[in-house]
């Protein structure tokens, strides 16, 4: 009778996929459309309580906005049972976010950020009734709150802008400005902040007319720039702000106290295991413009602000998360090289110092991949019969061959241990010496709340938050590798369309990731929607690490140093020949896509290479001189190519490595889309392109998305993202449209 009841569904619903699976009855899924973006729940902020019983964690959900027209972005707080006997529970709603909860020691309550008149805020939230109650009302901002470990205090960070900072007497005492040197063109040093106390007169005298120009960048008639990093990600002109640490006592009416103060930044601070100190990373070189210094060093203080001491430095590198052990044996950090030189480049390490060893030096795992989220927990071992050892470990997470994989290292022991696999990305952990709790994103769910022993064996599922694609169709990726002409083992997926028929051929995407040191994969979910859409359109898909991505070590990543076009392109485009001997390919019908750096790959392919029947570049790079003055990324061009445009030698292997240059051997139909406030890549890096192939008469079409940032398709406007990927497939269907 199943049967029959199937069958009629799967002709009643003549919009649905017939799924067959061997050895099964058919069913009927349905296809992933559009708008299912708006469906994928994303869990992050992943806490266990202190008795290990329950979890609290951020969803991040897409909900309809009050009148219907648009979307909002909502996160919220959800309890989850460990024993997953229970259906997690949402623990806020409503039209304010609740960001990052975190539990009392004693586990009665949690802390979370929540934004009030516009500035986030620290509230606390008994768990055992009551509701919650804004702990912090600091005019500057609190967040990233960490309970101390006895829970009397609360450690958190804010933000302050440098004109604030001026008037600050709490976090700036002087009033004066900083050591350092503002940089202000025709002015020493010690005449930069003087105060003009002048009437502003367009006619009077030079300080008369400073002050009426004064008054004009205070009314925001003028934008006056001296910052070397002044292009944010949607606006230039950016006003340099600095992170100060604060601490308040938990309880209601408490005032917070000031930990650090003064024109530099301070940030990842964390408690000691005793709570007597407060471990943070700071700049390196105090009388360097923020600007221009690129290395951090770890340092620590007392719990009230005193005895700052520098525990870590080293001008030709940079330190950064700084993690102490419980029992303050140990201190676990990053460290990378600084780019204090053109041609830097690197990717973070897993790095141990040995507190208790005065005058010992720090050790670097050899570890080849980049850590990130660490945790200490210290595990219970059998010594012998009589005795039980302790060992204790740090837990993290590394981008990794297609996945983010969950590891654990100890200081004394240079392999680091992989706990899951590369299929898979853990998106963020929560460890104890019996438990790790983590969020997952895979093929078949783009997220959801798992819990595992500290092995990460015998997993269990605790959320149903994406449940609803277990109705779609969905196509596998396969795994091939092959070797590239540096000698170097290149990984690529293929995904066939959703259903192949028999006999049948289809349009196939090669699909790039930007960078260039970014990396795709089962296990990275920022494409699952998209891949998935245009499989369901029918679509064959191919994306591949190509030499210069992440993932994969250093060497692999430097592998495209001075050569951002034909090594990586000759790699891409090697999977999508690959790809394309498929049964189910049709030779005649390929398309190419990227944004970012792969925006750039794009654009160099189709000047190279005219396979392909279309082509949609977004947000990327094409003019890699322009790009040096117009993106805040800029600091690419010297990192790769060596120096900088005015330098002979540099400006022969920009020009070189230059779509722009170029532009005339393109014959694709090109779509080229960038949003107007994206000031990561720039707008006219598009806009030179598109004027330049209409000059021509070439088949192209640009696409501006208003307030669209370099973001937009990650966290962008939803209905930007919506928009974005419709028109990838309809200028697609203009060319290879179905047969």
């Amino acid at each position: 009778m199943r049967f029959f009841t199937n069958l009629t569904s799967a002709f009643l619903h003549c919009a649905l996929v017939i799924s067959v699976s061997f050895g099964s009855i058919a069913q009927t899924k349905e296809k992933v459309v559009a708008s299912d973006l708006t469906r994928i729940k994303q869990l992050g902020n992943v806490a266990i309580s202190p008795d290990g019983k329950r979890i609290v964690y951020n969803v991040n959900t897409i909900e309809p906005n009050a009148d219907g027209s648009d979307y909002d972005y909502k996160l919220h707080i959800w309890l989850a049972d460990a024993d997953g006997k229970t259906a997690p529970r949402a623990l806020t709603r409503g039209s304010e976010s609740a960001v990052g909860p975190v539990w009392s020691p004693d586990g009665k309550s949690i802390a979370f950020t929540r934004s009030v008149k516009g500035k986030s805020q620290i509230f606390m939230m008994p768990l055992d009734g009551g509701e919650a109650w804004q702990l912090t009302d600091y005019k500057h901002g609190a967040g990233g709150p960490q309970f101390s470990p006895d829970g009397s205090k609360i450690l958190f960070s804010t933000s302050v802008s440098f004109a604030t900072l001026m008037t600050d007497s709490i976090l700036n005492p002087s009033k004066g400005g900083p050591a350092w040197s503002l940089e202000k063109a025709g002015f020493l040093k010690n005449e930069q902040l003087k105060k003009n106390t002048a009437k502003p007169n367009p006619d009077g005298t030079i300080e008369e007319i400073r002050a009426y120009l004064d008054k004009d960048v205070e009314d925001k008639k003028a934008k006056v720039i001296n910052r070397l990093n002044f292009q944010g990600e949607a606006s230039a002109g950016q006003e340099l702000s600095f992170s100060h640490l604060l601490v308040i006592d938990v309880k209601e009416g408490a005032k917070p106290l000031p930990l650090t103060k003064g024109f530099y930044s301070y940030g990842s601070g964390a408690w000691s295991g005793d709570g007597k100190q407060i471990w943070f990373a700071t700049r390196t070189d105090t009388l360097v413009h923020p600007d221009r210094d690129l290395a951090n060093r770890i340092c620590v203080m007392n719990a009230d602000g005193s005895g700052v001491r520098t525990v870590l430095t080293d001008k030709a590198r940079s330190f950064g998360q700084p993690t102490p052990s419980p029992d303050g044996q140990w201190l676990a950090f990053t460290t990378s090289q600084a780019a204090i030189k053109s041609g830097t480049l690197d990717q973070s390490h897993l790095g141990f110092l040995n507190l208790k060893n005065v005058g010992a030096t720090y050790s670097i795992n050899p570890f080849d991949r980049s850590p990130g989220n660490l945790k200490w927990v210290t595990l219970t071992f059998p010594k012998n019969k009589k005795e039980v050892g302790k060992v204790e470990y740090v837990y993290f997470t590394a981008s990794s061959n297609g996945g983010a994989p969950l590891y654990r290292a100890v200081p004394t022991v240079e392999k680091v241990e992989q706990l899951s696999d590369y299929d898979t990305g853990v998106t963020d952990f929560d460890v104890q010496p019996n438990q790790v709790v983590f969020a997952k994103t895979e093929v078949t769910n783009p997220s959801e709340l798992y819990r595992a022993d500290v092995l990460m064996k015998n997993a269990q599922k605790l959320s149903s938050h994406n449940d609803w694609v277990a109705k779609k169709a969905l196509s596998i990726p396969t795994k091939h590798t092959f070797t590239n002409s540096k000698g170097q083992t290149v990984e690529y997926w293929i995904m066939k369309p959703t259903v192949v028929e028999a006999g049948k051929k289809y349009p196939l995407l090669l699909n790039m990731h930007g960078g260039p040191t970014a990396m795709w994969g089962p296990g990275e979910g920022s494409m699952w929607h998209e891949f998935q859409y245009f499989c369901a359109q029918g679509y064959g898909v191919v994306y591949a690490n190509p030499r210069g991505s992440g993932g994969y070590g250093v060497e692999f990543m430097r592998a495209n140093y001075r050569d951002w076009g034909t090594g990586p392109a000759e790699d891409v485009l090697r999977a999508c020949s690959e790809a394309a001997k498929e049964s189910w390919a049709d030779t005649s019908r390929q398309v190419i896509t990227g944004g970012s750096y792969a925006g750039y790959l794009t654009a160099w392919i189709i000047a190279h290479d005219h396979r392909f029947k279309a082509a949609f570049a977004q947000r990327g790079v094409y003019d890699l001189t322009t790009f040096m003055g117009e993106g805040n990324a800029w600091r690419l061009v010297p990192n790769y190519f060596g120096g900088y445009p005015w330098e002979a030698e540099t400006k022969a292997s920009m020009d070189a490595n230059s779509p722009y240059t170029f532009v005339d051997k393109i014959k694709t139909p090109f779509l080229i889309k960038h949003g107007e406030n994206d000031l990561r890549t720039g707008v006219i890096q598009s806009e030179m392109m598109y004027k330049s192939l209409k000059i021509m008469g070439k088949e192209v079409e640009y696409v501006r998305m208003p307030g669209g940032t370099h973001e937009l398709s990650r966290s962008g406007n939803p209905r930007q993202r919506i928009d974005r990927m419709l028109r990838i497939y309809e200028f697609f269907e203009r060319y290879v449209g179905k047969k």
